[in-house]
C-alpha cells in the first residue's frame, strides 16, 4: 500500500514538470536591515523540482544564496542573511529547474534595504 504525502484538503489541479512555475516572489527586510524572509510560490507540481535562490547586490556580488531540493511544498517562507555593506538596490533571483529539464527562467525581484535606525536603551 503506498501513501500520498499531500494532504487530501490539496485537491488543486498539479502542473507538469513543463508547465510548473514560480508564481510568487517577495522579500521583507527584517527591522535590523541584516535579515530578509523571502517569500516563494510555485504552482501546484505532480513532481518536485529544483529551486536557486541568488541574492545580488548593485555590484552584482553574490550576496547570499540557497538551493532547495525537492520542495514538499509549493509555498515557500524562508530567511537569507547579509553580509557586508549595504549596496542598493538589491536583486533576489530565482529559478526553478529539473535535474533532467525543463528548466524555467529566472525570477526577480529588485529592492532596497533600509534598516532601521536604532534606538537607544
Amino acid at each position: 500500500m503506498t501513501m500520498d504525502f499531500f494532504l487530501p484538503e490539496d485537491n488543486l489541479t498539479r502542473s507538469l514538470p513543463e508547465e510548473t512555475r514560480i508564481t510568487g516572489l517577495s522579500v521583507q527586510t527584517y527591522p535590523d536591515g541584516r535579515r530578509l524572509r523571502i517569500n516563494l510560490e510555485v504552482t501546484p507540481f505532480q513532481k518536485r523540482p529544483y529551486i536557486e535562490v541568488t541574492l545580488v547586490n548593485s555590484l552584482d556580488e553574490e550576496i547570499a544564496s540557497t538551493s532547495i531540493v525537492e520542495p514538499l511544498s509549493w509555498k515557500l517562507e524562508f530567511t537569507m542573511h547579509l553580509r557586508g555593506e549595504i549596496r542598493n538596490p538589491y536583486t533576489l533571483k530565482a529559478r526553478l529547474y529539473y535535474p533532467e529539464g525543463p528548466s524555467q527562467d529566472p525570477q526577480t525581484h529588485t529592492f532596497d534595504i533600509i534598516p532601521s535606525s536604532s534606538t537607544s536603551s
